[in-house]
């Protein structure tokens, strides 16, 4: 390598009560470079890099920026060492405008005689936003108006418009859809061509081998290797990451005769289902024993569908009903008849964020358990899922907070599970999970359509589609703008030729 060592990370060490997240890692990262930092969830990817960029104190070790030790007291600390994170999960805070967020905790540069100059920290945060192409947000518009994904485009401006020296993308890719991903694409290529040093963490191996310079796998909190992007491919970082050889199947291989195959019973009609501003008379039928997929770009509405079914839409027209007639209005009525919904949102809409595995697991079953519940019962019945889900963690007694994003993904899963529900609605539900797992929750997908349960998968994913659905349903404007059908000459261009 020969550009400058701009950042040294010497024996950093982590511990959580008996688990050792992060084990002594030593690495380096140089000016100009993307440099991917990959394994599986829970390997010590997000605790390394929390440490550094003063979300988590550092149990051990030294980071050194630019030849100085850095150990950041928290995020605002870091920016001001010149180091900057976008988390995978939500980064602002609801109730503050789009400009109070952008300079949370650098407030004073607006300050006039010691009172803060709003119009002035307003303006700033406008420009910031058109110099971005994001125009379409306003700075003084209250953050809580916004969708998830102009959110997060909110905080990659927030990260990225004091020029940092080391910028952390922490699963972000994730929560965006592909026009968003291109927005962060471009922001990341910016800051390495200023000659900085972006760190990229992703479990979607095409885009770390196109974005990457070097790629650094962690394996259970212990540094493995660092490799060139040209000397490896995906199978090679699979190997790496898991420590075996991966087969590479994770889709379906059978392809339904549906001139011969009958449908199976309906599980769930939706008719002229709208909800203002978000989806329009959008009809279909979702059937037992099929995995019906919608696919969309940003803001298409298919995250609202998803919503709709589980009565978690607000001013929702039309009918959701299930196959003995019941009107499905409310999330009480959902769950009560056997519908299990996961959110794209997962820390504001699928968890008890601050409550632990075992009660997040439990909480949707606790009816079906009997009058009287044990301690053991409920300790037993969460552990037997979460272990399902491989869920990485110390006990079912451990805050859901404490776990990667992947690990709050199975979580929300094992719950679900455990509920024995018979419809599915799945937003995003491999978002954040690493390679391993992606293909045991594949598999568990087959087996359940299998047994006859009817799964609905909301995804930006094209080629989770295409490999997984029977049907797919594109939506495009708030409407279904196209129906595709399972087969072997389906491609990516088949379904982005209706979206846009």
């Amino acid at each position: 390598m020969s550009n400058k060592l701009l950042l040294h990370a010497e024996k950093i060490d982590k511990s959580f009560g008996p688990t050792h997240a992060v084990n002594e890692v030593s690495l380096d990262f140089y000016e100009g470079e993307i440099h991917a930092l990959i394994g599986e969830n829970g390997s010590g990817k997000s605790t390394f890099t929390n440490m550094l960029t003063g979300i988590l104190p550092i149990g051990s070790g030294t980071f050194t920026l630019d030849g100085g030790d850095v150990a950041p007291k928290n995020q605002v600390d870091a920016n001001h060492h010149g180091i900057a994170i976008v988390v995978q999960e939500t980064g602002t805070l609801s109730g503050l405008t789009v400009a109070e967020n952008m300079f949370l905790g650098d407030e004073d540069q607006f300050a006039r005689g010691g009172i803060k100059d709003s119009a002035a920290m307003n303006r700033k945060a406008q420009e910031l936003l058109d110099a971005y192409g994001l125009g379409h947000i306003k700075a003084t518009s209250v953050i809580d108006n916004y969708d998830f994904e102009d959110r997060k485009l909110v905080e990659i401006v927030k990260s990225t418009w004091f020029d940092p020296k080391v910028l952390v993308i922490d699963e972000t890719t994730t929560a965006l859809s592909q026009s968003g991903r291109q927005k962060l694409f471009e922001v990341m290529r910016h800051v390495r061509d200023l000659g900085h040093c972006v760190i990229f963490i992703s479990h979607d191996m095409g885009e770390v081998l196109d974005m990457s310079d070097r790629i650094s796998i962690l394996r259970d909190g212990v540094f493995i290797t660092t490799v060139e992007r040209g000397e490896v491919d995906e199978d090679r970082l699979k190997t790496l990451m898991v420590g075996r050889e991966m087969d590479g199947h994770y889709y379906r291989t059978d392809f339904p005769d549906y001139a011969k195959e009958a449908p199976g019973e309906v599980a769930v009609s939706l008719r002229g289902v709208s909800v203002p501003g978000e989806i329009d008379d959008v009809s279909f039928d979702l059937h037992h024993g099929e995995i019906l997929g919608i696919g969309g770009l940003s803001e298409c509405g298919m995250h609202e569908v998803g919503k709709a079914i589980f009565g978690a839409s607000f001013d929702r027209a039309g009918e959701v009903s299930l196959a003995d007639g019941t009107q499905v209005k409310d999330i009480n009525t959902a769950i009560d008849h056997s519908i299990a919904y996961a959110s794209k949102d997962r820390d504001n809409e699928s968890l008890l964020i601050n409550d632990t595995i075992e009660d997040n697991i439990t909480l949707p079953s606790m009816r079906d358990m009997g009058l009287v519940l044990s301690d053991r019962h409920l300790y037993e019945f969460a552990d037997t899922y979460a272990k399902l889900m491989s869920t990485k963690m110390v006990s079912v007694k451990q805050f859901v907070s404490a776990l990667s994003g992947g690990n709050k993904q199975k979580v929300v899963l094992a719950r679900w599970l455990g509920k024995q529900s018979d419809i599915l609605v799945l937003d995003s539900p491999t978002r954040g999970i690493d390679i391993k797992v992606k293909a045991a929750i594949y598999a568990l997908l087959e087996q359940m359509r299998a047994e006859g349960k009817a799964i609905l998968i909301i995804s930006e994913e094209i080629m989770e589609l295409i490999g997984m659905c029977d049907r797919i349903f594109v939506m495009k404007d708030g409407t279904i703008n196209g129906e595709l059908t399972r087969d072997p000459d389906l491609s990516e261009q088949d379904l982005i030729a209706k979206m846009v």
